[in-house]
């Protein structure tokens, strides 16, 4: 820390007034209230003013949470104060420190931390910068409510694609339940004809002997006797006949209840037999994955033509977070296309080794599959043991980096979703052609950067 007898003003004499103070968004006030907090460890007694020495004695996170509107009125009327803790963040910030001092923070760099030593150390253009930072969180915070609708969308779609088939479902059953409903009544009404015509018999009958009794009415008592019978057998015929339409009518309906019983009984032993079949036939959860076979074989697959919905050329940095969010993704990395653009001025193996652990952090906070892959594998003497969840191949003599990342995946399943970063466009395309989500090789490491 430099003496306070040493610290320059921030304006020199003769110099414009200073720019008005920002309204910090919230994520850079707190991150600069925290830095100061965590300064105060470092500052001789004599140098933190008097309106802060209360919450000096507290621990660094309980200053923040404690002392932040104190800490952040300080730092905002007091400017000597201001630019010790922002010779004490830059120098703690290492390489994102120097940068930001000269005015050329890396792109790659977190906008709020950045913000935040710019407020802190007031270089030239200290106030573009968090104005910057201000319209990043604003964009991220807008691309985060874009996805919410979005997803939100997407799920009230599957739930009326879900109703409509439910209704589809229960309209065949009622269009067969009328089917059989008018079959039941056609042979109702064919029974009605049935006894109707045996009814108009009956009454031709009857007609016939009162006729025949008309003009026997001269003839003995037992003639007389026997029509008497004759059309009372014939009256216990008919009202027999209507007994028998009563009890075809009551057994027609025993009939269907008995059936609609052996409906529900099949009903309920399908279902029991279809539980019992997915029991019987579960399948045990893969201990191998298809990029575990590619890596075993290094074969030339052969091609499909899966061209789909996961064909997607996006670019920005979100849609790698969207991508990485989706169930059983595959994280495919090209990985000297990667490194070579972010760190490309160490060695190879530094290089692999800064890239692997950077992925291996990466795939323990989301919990994707990760696979990277590098060209030469007869060029690597030694490989450390990758972290938990990387996957990390080299191509075999005479094949190379971009030729084994077609295979992996083409190896993948038609429907998961995965992820190719390369910023080699033919890399790009090939994968496309496929279904995979090709994206440019600044996506990861801006990726990385914050994480």
């Amino acid at each position: 820390m430099p003496d306070s007898d040493h610290v320059q003003p921030d304006v020199a004499a003769g110099e414009t007034a200073p720019l008005p103070e920002p309204t910090l968004p919230e994520p850079v006030r707190q991150r600069v209230v925290a830095l100061a907090a965590a300064a105060m460890s470092g500052l001789p007694a004599d140098e933190v003013p008097p309106a802060l020495r209360r919450v000096a004695n507290f621990a660094p996170k309980q200053r923040a949470r404690l002392g932040a509107t104190a800490i952040a009125a300080q730092l905002g009327s007091d400017p000597l104060y201001r630019q010790r803790v922002g010779s004490w963040a830059l120098e703690r910030a290492g390489e994102l420190g120097a940068a930001v001092r000269d005015g050329a923070p890396p792109a790659a760099a977190d906008p709020v931390e950045v913000a935040a030593l710019a407020y802190l150390a007031r270089p030239d253009g200290w106030a573009d910068m968090v104005t910057d930072a201000a319209r990043n969180l604003r964009v991220d915070a807008d691309s985060a409510a874009v996805t919410e609708r979005l997803r939100a969308a997407e799920h009230h779609v599957a739930m009326a694609e879900h109703e409509r088939t439910v209704i589809k479902i229960e309209v065949e059953k009622l269009r067969d339940e009328l089917t059989r409903l008018r079959a039941e009544a056609d042979g109702l009404r064919d029974q009605v004809r049935q006894l109707t015509r045996a009814q108009r018999e009956s009454q031709v009958r009857e007609r016939k002997a009162a006729d025949m009794l008309a003009t026997e009415k001269g003839r003995a008592g037992r003639a007389s006797a026997d029509a008497e019978a004759e059309v009372r057998r014939l009256r216990s015929r008919l009202i027999d006949a209507e007994l028998a339409a009563s009890d075809a009518r009551t057994v027609a309906k025993d009939a269907r209840a008995v059936d609609d019983a052996r409906l529900w009984l099949l009903l309920e032993t399908i279902g029991q037999a279809a539980v019992g079949l997915r029991r019987e036939l579960a399948l045990e959860p893969a201990k191998k994955l298809p990029a575990d076979f590619v890596a075993e074989t290094s074969a030339q697959l052969p091609g499909s033509d899966r061209a789909g919905a996961r064909a997607l050329t996006a670019d920005d940095p979100a849609r790698l977070d969207q991508l990485l969010a989706l169930p059983r993704a595959h994280l495919v990395v090209d990985g000297y296309n990667v490194t070579k653009r972010g760190f490309g001025d160490v060695s190879l193996e530094q290089q692999r080794s800064r890239l692997v652990s950077s992925l291996g952090g990466l795939a323990a906070q989301s919990g994707i599959e990760v696979t990277v892959v590098f060209d030469g594998a007869d060029k690597v003497l030694a490989v450390p043991s990758p972290p938990r969840g990387v996957r990390v191949l080299f191509s075999r003599k005479g094949e190379t980096a971009d030729e084994l990342i077609r295979q992996l995946v083409r190896a993948e399943p038609m429907g998961r979703p995965v992820i190719v970063i390369s910023s080699d466009r033919e890399v790009a395309d090939g994968v496309r052609r496929h279904g995979a989500y090709p994206l440019s090789s600044d996506s990861l490491l801006r990726r990385i950067a914050r994480s």
